[in-house]
């Protein structure tokens, strides 16, 4: 069920684009544009990327029924190489076939009384297919999907170690550029979804279903490609519209990401995890102002979200949740134009976040509390009309340390938590002129 969820509102979000992308162009019946030379998307390309994300780990159990927990979180960067070739259906429409490898580091750790254990993504591929739609001749945005391969490893000081593999779907959204005649530049989400793992522990002479292990992982990278044959455009069959980036905008997003908390319990022989996990969807309202300054442009912006992302622990007749509900940012950017109508940007600011612990009834809730802390992040924006412009964006946030002593009537520092979260949003900005 959350599988088919997180697929569900990603492409609902990403077909949205789309579809404003076609509405925008058609609602503008006089637009300023500029002419531009037609950039080749058909052919052969090689590319190299790297991002960050993070992964989800639901545990279960055949021994115990009714018994789960989503999850045991970890995060970490990876790198990754992709061959792939693309075919222009119509003038603004291509589908093509994809292959990448990848390898990386995101992990969870365990640390405690002089016992340390990870469970890391070490490498894997995926195999897909991608539908795109130009939103300029040299802009394209993009839903993606296919299969996806990884090996795990576990790692420990206690003279013990395996690994194991899974497989399973990967579902997606981009935007890619061009930055001169060969080579793009794009920034892509992916959610993927593997199967179930039941046998994790036959080796160990364990019996299937002891011990049930779901993945699911949340990535975004920053990846540039280089296109065979790019240079042969020709000439544009539409044009880009002119777009000034000065002025004061409001916009609103979907998206998705995963939560990863880092517990700490001193007195537990220094019990260091990283972490709880969770995962969910959220939406998020801004406004902002630009400045364009020719090549650059330079703003600050404010958000706020409500947010679906929580960790669950089902036990039979109940579960206990801790809920990421709402939120705010209060952020700057600063991005370079790498074409006529696309904007690439870094951002940073202040953030603010408030969680929620529940059970179900006749518990309620528990305990919630506020934290502070910073996001950085970047993404790809790129202008529909002489008003309207979309994008995909990436945050990392780290939000500061929540002490639970107290509230235990415990000594201070006892029981410490400190969230960080992975999220991407699919968004349009509407600017006043």
């Amino acid at each position: 069920m959350t599988s088919k969820r997180f697929a569900k509102s990603l492409l609902l979000g990403a077909v949205s684009v789309l579809a404003l992308g076609s509405v925008s162009h058609a609602a503008d019946a006089v637009v300023p544009v500029v002419e531009t030379s037609a950039f080749n998307w058909s052919g052969l390309y090689v590319g190299f990327g790297v991002g960050a994300g993070a992964n989800v780990h639901e545990i279960s159990s055949d021994l115990v029924p009714g018994f789960s927990f989503n999850g045991i979180g970890g995060e970490g960067v990876y790198g990754e190489l992709t061959v792939g070739y693309d075919y222009m259906v119509s003038p603004r429409f291509l589908i093509g076939g994809l292959l990448d490898a990848h390898a990386g580091n995101i992990e969870t750790t365990l640390d405690v009384a002089g016992f340390e254990a990870s469970v890391r993504e070490t490498y894997g591929f995926d195999a897909g297919l991608r539908l795109g739609y130009l939103f300029t001749p040299n802009t394209l945005g993009y839903v993606l999907g296919g299969y996806s391969w990884q090996k795990y490893k576990l790692d420990t000081n206690a003279g013990f170690d395996f690994d194991w593999d899974q497989s399973g779907y990967f579902v997606g959204a981009g935007v890619e550029t061009a930055i001169n005649s060969n080579w793009t530049i794009k920034s892509e989400y992916r959610y993927t979804r593997f199967g179930t793992n039941d046998d994790l522990l036959s080796d160990f002479g364990v019996p299937d279903g002891t011990l049930n292990l779901d993945t699911s992982r949340h990535t975004f990278q920053v990846a540039a490609n280089y296109r065979f044959g790019a240079q042969n455009g020709g000439v544009a069959s539409f044009e880009a519209p002119a777009y000034n980036w000065t002025g004061f905008y409001v916009g609103g997003a979907a998206g998705a990401g995963a939560s990863v908390h880092q517990i700490d319990v001193p007195p537990a022989g220094d019990l260091e995890f990283n972490g709880i996990g969770g995962e969910g969807v959220f939406g998020e309202l801004n406004v902002g102002y630009d400045h364009d300054f020719g090549s650059w442009v330079a703003g600050v912006m404010v958000d706020a979200r409500y947010s679906g992302m929580t960790s669950e622990l089902e036990v039979p007749g109940g579960s206990i949740n801790l809920d990421t509900d709402y939120g705010f940012d209060v952020l700057g950017r600063v991005g370079m134009k790498v074409n006529e109508s696309t904007l690439a940007y870094v951002l940073g600011g202040y953030s603010w976040q408030h969680f929620d612990l529940n059970a179900s009834s006749p518990i309620g809730d528990i305990l919630d509390w506020d934290s502070s802390g910073f996001s950085v992040g970047g993404g790809l924006e790129t202008a529909m009309s002489s008003n309207v412009t979309v994008g995909l964006e990436y945050r990392y946030s780290q939000f500061s340390e929540k002490d639970f002593s107290s509230e235990l009537g415990l000594p201070d520092d006892t029981l410490t938590s400190t969230p960080s979260f992975h999220t991407v949003r699919i968004g349009a900005k509407y600017k006043f002129n």
